[in-house]
């Protein structure tokens, strides 16, 4: 196992390369370029003005050079400067979102592993009865279901019509006059439409694919027989079957690793929540080339460990699977 996982990590780095590249192209093919959004809405720039923005930021070299002077800052760790009019650095932008994004994608996951796995396990162990068409008909509902819909179907009942929640930002204007107390349930009410919003729409499609995989466990022989040596139903289900049935959980839940950083720029838009998928809305937008990248190779590193994970945990969850 140490082998295996040692030759996975070393394989990070000729991926991790090939993405950087690839993710490099694309996003310098897009049309428009970042000093655009500095000087077309400023007559006042002249044409030298603009020259000398595009030598400053190197754009006017070759596009494999541009590549080598980032690459030689990311080896340091060093994502170089934001092109925005802050110009602050990359890493500090990202890592200054990270924590809501974070707190929403957990609180989301807690929704999610809460809800879906009964779900899913009683839909498979009911087929075909009341209950699983009910889920059945909710799965189908949450797949179908565009995300922003969603969302501004819940802005307008909760912050509209019933005037119940707030439907922007994290906190209230006078969130700092507020007691301990009313600073928690400030950040609770605020966020309380986004973590919905975030969980509901993955819930179907978790809850779905535990439901198939129970479905298909259990009518596996070792399963019968456990059944016919008279073991009770609860543990032929929970000790048993469900075992070897989180196989796609685990799939599920490795991909879903690197949404606690890129988030969600669905809903971190709508909301205007200030995380890091807004963040990269707002730098693809502004051709922000080195914060795209950033969070792109954050994201990119983040699947490949993710990966790693889901192929180590299946060899911790069914025996049968090994690498030696």
């Amino acid at each position: 196992m140490r082998a295996y996982i040692l030759r996975r990590l070393i394989m990070v780095i000729p991926m991790m390369f090939g993405i950087t590249i690839i993710s490099f192209a694309i996003i310098h093919l897009a049309p428009g370029s970042p000093t655009q959004a500095m000087t077309d809405l400023n007559p006042n720039v002249s044409p030298e003005s603009i020259v000398k923005l595009r030598q400053l930021y190197n754009l006017d070299d070759p596009l494999h050079v541009q590549y080598w002077l980032w690459l030689k800052k990311v080896l340091v760790l060093d994502f170089g400067d934001s092109f925005s009019q802050d110009a602050r650095p990359v890493l500090d932008k990202i890592l200054e979102r990270l924590p809501i994004t974070l707190l929403i994608s957990v609180l989301s996951l807690i929704i999610v592993f809460t809800l879906s796995i009964p779900i899913g396990v009683l839909s498979a162990t009911h087929q075909y009865s009341f209950f699983d068409r009910v889920a059945s008909l909710f799965v189908f509902f949450g797949f179908s279901m565009p995300t922003f819909w969603f969302a501004l179907l819940l802005m307008i009942l909760f912050g509209v019509w019933l005037d119940w929640l707030p439907i922007s930002g994290v906190v209230s204007m006078n969130h700092a006059q507020l007691s301990e107390f009313g600073k928690i349930k400030d950040y609770a009410m605020h966020l309380f439409l986004p973590v919905t919003m975030s969980g509901l729409t993955s819930l179907a499609g978790m809850s779905r694919f535990t439901r198939q995989s129970m479905l298909e466990v259990i009518r596996q022989d070792y399963v019968i027989c456990a059944r016919a040596k008279g073991l009770p139903e609860r543990k032929v289900i929970y000790k048993h079957a469900m075992k070897n049935a989180t196989l796609p959980i685990i799939t599920l839940t490795a991909l879903s690793i690197p949404g606690l950083i890129g988030g969600s720029v669905i809903f971190e838009t709508i909301y205007s929540i200030p995380g890091t998928g807004q963040l990269f809305y707002q730098a693809v937008m502004g051709r922000d080339y080195p914060l795209v990248m950033g969070e792109l190779v954050l994201m990119a590193f983040l699947t490949l460990i993710a990966n790693l994970l889901a192929d180590v945990s299946y060899a911790m969850v069914d025996p049968r699977i090994h690498y030696d």
